[in-house]
């Protein structure tokens, strides 16, 4: 009698789930938003699992499967779940995840028609093709900081996007150059704007003629650092620095902080037709330091260069917004600079959240490789391509 009770003891034993050491993952999709299906989850089993683990691990739930996945690799079922359940599954030993299950749909790319040369080389491999071709996202959910000569935000170009926010040159709340303007043009506007649908902020560090000092920059750009981590931008941060000058450590300690912060920093390598390292921001190692292109893919003759440029974009007779309310065409690595700020928060609205210096690496490793001319050696030779699947 006590033997073969032990004997069902033991079978009971053997039957029962192993605990584990921790739960398995509930994985929440983070880009898909009103998209969640409320209540139904995908229930994935390790590749290991007994194969009778399925049926077993089904039948602990109440709700009929929506689907049975019963393949080598894919193992698992798609139900509604309560919490309960959902808690009981995350402690089942053979349950390897589960993910609330959403809505898929086709990525709706729009393109448009005559274009500037920047925003078309942008979106296609080819310098040949013609028109921007983008994701409808364009940046939604993103914002973006210029740091520069501030931003004319009444521009009919802005959309009401563009705001004023904080003053580190003069007394005048307004972009008396136009540079800035220009700049914040290329990162969003409607017509010239990379990432059309991104929220623009000015931080104004430069006055109308063009020039601030190295403390009011670093004012500005700690101000960014400060104010992202309080402003909603839910598809996250970006900033442009289309300004530079000799060496400094403030600046550099300034741009690393503002990317501790989670905000990714393009910046201008510099138009001197030299090496990018001995200048700031751009030789700081953990920015993305933008070189510029021309329409017919050589290194524009002013571009700096070197091994801390990390990608080039167009950046010679390049359109954009101006502060009169009207557009300019002007050349520099000024312009090649907001192509990648205005990229990055492109990127970041249609793929998912990366931080910024994995942000500016994945940028150079979908760029179109190899196709400049006059690219010194230790140089990188890539260009700036915004995945379109088309291109």
């Amino acid at each position: 009698m006590r033997y073969s009770v032990l004997l069902s003891l033991l079978s009971v034993a053997l039957a029962a789930p192993s605990k584990r050491a921790s739960p398995a993952p509930l994985h929440i999709p983070r880009s898909t938003g009103s998209n969640l299906i409320e209540g139904k989850y995908i229930v994935k089993l390790y590749d290991n699992a007994a194969t009778d683990s399925l049926h077993r691990t089904m039948t602990t739930t109440a709700a009929e499967p929506d689907h049975v996945y019963d393949v080598p690799g894919f193992q698992g079922f798609a139900s509604a779940l309560t919490p309960e359940e959902i808690e009981n599954l995350q402690n089942h030993p053979d349950v390897e995840f589960i993910e609330q299950d959403s809505i898929m749909s086709i990525n709706a790319f729009v393109t448009q028609s005559g274009s500037t040369w920047g925003l078309s080389r942008i979106s296609h491999h080819s310098r040949s093709a013609s028109g921007y071709v983008y994701d409808e996202t364009a940046g939604e959910g993103t914002c973006a900081y210029v740091v520069d000569t501030g931003i004319y935000t009444a521009h009919a170009e802005f959309e009401g996007r563009a705001t004023f926010l904080a003053n580190y040159a003069d007394s005048s709340n307004s972009d008396g150059n136009g540079h800035g303007t220009h700049v914040a043009g290329t990162i969003g506007s409607k017509t010239y704007g990379v990432a059309k649908k991104t929220k623009l902020y000015a931080v104004k560090v430069l006055n109308a003629s063009g020039s601030g000092s190295t403390s009011g920059v670093v004012a500005g750009m700690n101000y960014v650092t400060s104010d992202s981590a309080t402003r909603s931008c839910p598809k996250g941060s970006v900033a442009n620095m289309s300004l530079g000058g000799t060496s400094s450590s403030s600046i550099n300690s300034a741009a690393r902080a503002m990317i501790n912060a989670g905000v990714f920093l393009a910046v201008a390598a510099g138009n001197s037709n030299t090496d990018a390292s001995t200048t700031s921001p751009a030789g700081e190692s953990t920015v993305c330091t933008v070189g510029a292109s021309t329409s017919s893919d050589t290194r524009a003759s002013f571009s700096n260069y070197g091994t801390v440029v990390d990608i080039f974009a167009p950046g010679q007779d390049v359109l954009s917004t101006w502060n009169s309310g009207g557009t300019n065409t002007i050349s520099g690595t000024s312009m090649a600079s907001p192509h990648i700020a205005g990229l990055g928060a492109y990127l970041l609205a249609a793929e998912g959240a990366r931080a910024p210096q994995a942000l500016c690496s994945y940028i150079a490793s979908i760029a179109t490789s190899g196709a400049l001319t006059s690219v010194p050696s230790g140089t990188v030779n890539k260009i700036a391509f915004n995945n379109n699947p088309s291109g």
